[in-house]
């Protein structure tokens, strides 16, 4: 009988305290892309290498693909440009022309230009893939070969191979990534989380970039800042998201005042006017995971 109760005590106290909310940030700088060219299944492993000359939108990558049915591994280099694939494989002069065409791309004017420096390399064969619909689960492209063009295809909705993952394992063995329904740039922190009437709530402080490109709008700022809550469901499905920014070169927040509360378990911000909205203030309770906005 005491044993029979101590195994009860443990399963309940597993069940009770093990409802709890992690959080993972996880920077892939590899992606591994299942597809087909002209019907044929085939894996590729593509790899980040560096940025081409300031945009996080347009990098460097090096990899290989084989098709399944051999698993002979064939090498790759070429170019992310803002979810357009440019994929070459230079044969006998893999090495030396990979590194001629990485020479020559130079800026986001030669990054549109890739093709056609590429093309002055003579490439054994090569792929490209451009994402159309960010909806649809496949991405389209074309596999050249010689003279013969034969169409291609990635089992994939998203097509980014340097990405800021921020996974929040969730009760009931559920898990999101942050980047697939927020924002690709990460910079998440966990603050809290906690059950109401409505469901269950996750407060989140976030730090990162305004702009991937660099050279852009806000590209030399220091970022976005702020918290996020979000909303699920009593058994953690994910619902909706609100964002309540301290800092914000986009949006020309500066000199946000601070306050804490004695306990620190209530942070009150008020947030100045700007040219594009009134001022206003907001509370955020770390207990309860939750923002109140206020005039």
């Amino acid at each position: 009988m005491k044993k029979l109760f101590i195994t009860l005590f443990l399963y309940l106290f597993v069940c009770y305290f093990g409802q709890k909310v992690e959080f993972k940030a996880i920077t892939d700088s590899s992606q591994v892309f299942k597809g087909e060219i002209a019907g044929v299944p085939v894996t590729l492993h593509l790899s980040y290498t560096g940025i081409a000359d300031c945009s996080l939108y347009q990098y460097f990558i090096d990899g290989w693909y084989y098709y399944d049915k051999y698993q002979k591994k064939i090498p790759l280099t070429g170019i992310y440009d803002s979810g357009k694939l440019y994929l070459y494989n230079f044969g006998n002069r893999q090495k030396q022309n990979s590194k001629l065409l990485k020479d020559q791309i130079t800026s986001p004017q030669k990054v549109e230009k890739t093709d056609e420096i590429a093309a002055t390399l003579s490439p054994k064969e090569y792929m490209i893939f451009e994402s159309d619909d960010i909806k649809e689960n496949t991405i389209s492209g074309n596999f050249y070969l010689k003279d013969k063009v034969q169409s291609a295809k990635l089992f994939t909705g998203n097509d980014m191979i340097y990405r800021f993952n921020n996974y929040l394992t969730l009760p009931n063995n559920k898990k999101i990534n942050t980047f697939d329904f927020i924002n690709k740039h990460g910079g998440n922190q966990l603050i809290s989380y906690a059950s109401g009437d409505n469901g269950n709530r996750v407060l989140l402080y976030f730090e990162h970039s305004s702009n991937f490109n660099a050279c852009g709008r806000c590209g030399a700022s220091e970022g976005e800042k702020g918290y996020r809550v979000l909303y699920f469901t009593k058994d953690w499905n994910y619902k909706s998201y609100e964002e309540f920014l301290t800092e914000s070169c986009l949006e020309n927040i500066y000199d946000t005042l601070e306050t804490k509360s004695k306990d620190r378990k209530t942070l009150q911000f008020k947030v100045s006017k700007t040219s594009s909205s009134p001022a206003y203030a907001f509370t955020v309770d770390i207990k309860n995971a939750s923002v109140v906005k206020s005039k």
